[in-house]
Formats: C-alpha cells, sequence, structure tokens
C-alpha cells in the first residue's frame, strides 16, 4: 500500500514523503490517525500544495516539545505509596501515577508519553523516567517513590 505522510512518522519517514507500508498498517493506524493519505494522484496534488503548511505546523509542535522538555528535563518527582517492610510496594508504579504526579506539579504530560522500559515500578527508591514528548524530543524525569505515612 503506498501513502503519503502527512506528519513525521518515526522510522518511517518525514512530511510529504511517499512510502510504501504494509496494508494493515496504513489502514489501522496511519490512515485513522491522520498521519498519511492514500497515494492517489489527487492526493499527491493536494498533499504537495498543502505542504509549507503542514509542515508549519510541524514546526510549532516540535517548538512546543522542546518548551516542554525545557520544563521538564532534570525535575525531581516524588509518590508516595503503600510499602511493606522490606521496601517492597503494595501494587506499583506505573505511567498513570507518573502522570499523575506531573498534574500535581502544573506539568501536563500525557500517560502515552511516559517511556518505562523496565515496566512498573515494584519498590521504594530512585528511578530515571523518560519522557517522550515529539519523535525527537525526550526528556529524562526523576521519579523518587517513598513510603506512605
Amino acid at each position: 500500500m503506498n501513502v503519503i505522510l502527512l506528519d513525521n512518522v518515526e522510522n518511517l519517514g518525514n512530511i510529504g514523503d511517499l512510502v510504501k507500508v504494509k496494508s494493515g498498517y496504513g489502514r489501522n493506524f496511519l490512515l485513522p490517525q491522520g498521519k498519511a493519505a492514500l497515494a492517489t494522484p489527487a492526493n499527491i496534488k493536494a498533499i504537495e500544495a498543502r505542504r509549507a503548511e503542514l509542515e508549519s505546523a510541524a514546526a510549532e509542535e516540535f517548538a512546543s516539545a522542546k518548551q516542554r522538555a525545557k520544563v521538564i528535563e532534570g525535575m525531581e518527582l516524588v509518590i508516595q505509596a503503600n510499602a511493606g517492610p522490606e521496601d517492597k510496594l503494595f501494587g506499583s508504579v506505573g505511567p498513570i501515577d507518573i502522570a499523575d504526579a506531573f498534574a500535581g506539579v502544573q506539568v501536563e504530560v500525557q500517560r502515552s508519553e511516559v517511556r518505562m522500559p523496565d515496566g512498573p515500578i515494584h519498590q521504594l527508591g530512585e528511578f530515571d523516567i523518560g519522557v517522550h514528548l515529539h519523535p525527537e524530543v525526550n526528556a529524562e524525569v526523576k521519579v523518587r517513590v517513598v513510603a506512605a505515612e
């Protein structure tokens, strides 16, 4: 399936690129999310006409992500959780809890932007968590999990 990208897609291409993707990926992800359009002659002409507009919108998104990264970078979040005697949590701290902690300090971060490659946190301590704000912008945050009083 040939599609024209309407947005920068990580590991695939940039705005206006004509790429060949598997039909399921195109039908189920790229087209419904508005990240691509079918590569018909009419669409190719329309995209070329709108290319500057799409690139300026992408540049605004990138600038906004960089601003958010400056605010987030180096931030330290403290999350209280119930823990047992061996510093093991009853439950875990996941992306939802971290997004809620950001909301508690008036910073908007979506749950889907929180990257936890090792999975949820199951013990007390200090952890480095990644925040993926844009395909080209990432930030690091320290999360301290402390026992609730």
